[in-house]
């Protein structure tokens, strides 16, 4: 088989290019420390979810000597969300942890950046700040079964009391 001098250097930049973009992938990757997000790196058994001590008492907690100001704890499952409403004061950074007690849920709050995957056995978590007053809807954003479209909350932004 002969290959024309042109084929030759078309493949030879190709491979190149294919060459430099695995390197600046592995040098962002490693150089500046990349890694995938901290949510979903702790479990629990889905079947002692009720007995695991961060989802014993779902709802809305003041912490303290942390860096945010409320742990929201959210334990989802078929067709619910619990709690079903939640007040929340202005301005109050807010953790929202939560977990799956049979199958894959979507957690999305309307009109926010607030959207993740919730897992069976996994503890999810995002931190997020509740500037504006008002009423957000949290929605399964991931299809679950026959009662998906029913399967709603509300969280209320209150003025501080």
């Amino acid at each position: 088989m002969i290959v024309h001098k042109l084929e030759k250097i078309w493949l030879g930049l190709g491979m190149a290019s294919l060459v430099l973009f695995l390197v600046i992938i592995l040098v962002q990757a490693i150089h500046l420390g990349h890694e995938p997000a901290a949510s979903g790196r702790e479990f629990v058994d889905p079947e002692l979810v009720d007995k695991h001590e961060t989802f014993k008492n779902p709802g809305l907690h003041k912490v303290e000597g942390k860096d945010w100001d409320y742990e929201l704890v959210f334990v989802v499952s078929a067709f619910n969300y619990n709690p079903g409403n939640v007040e929340i004061p202005k301005g109050a950074k807010v953790k929202i942890i939560a977990t799956s007690k049979d199958v894959n849920h979507g957690f999305e709050i309307a009109h926010t950046n607030v959207n993740f995957m919730v897992v069976p056995g996994h503890i999810s978590t995002f931190t997020k700040t509740f500037d504006k007053k008002g009423e957000y809807l949290l929605l399964c954003n991931e299809y679950c079964g026959m009662g998906h479209a029913d399967m709603k909350s509300n969280i209320k932004v209150v003025d501080k009391k």
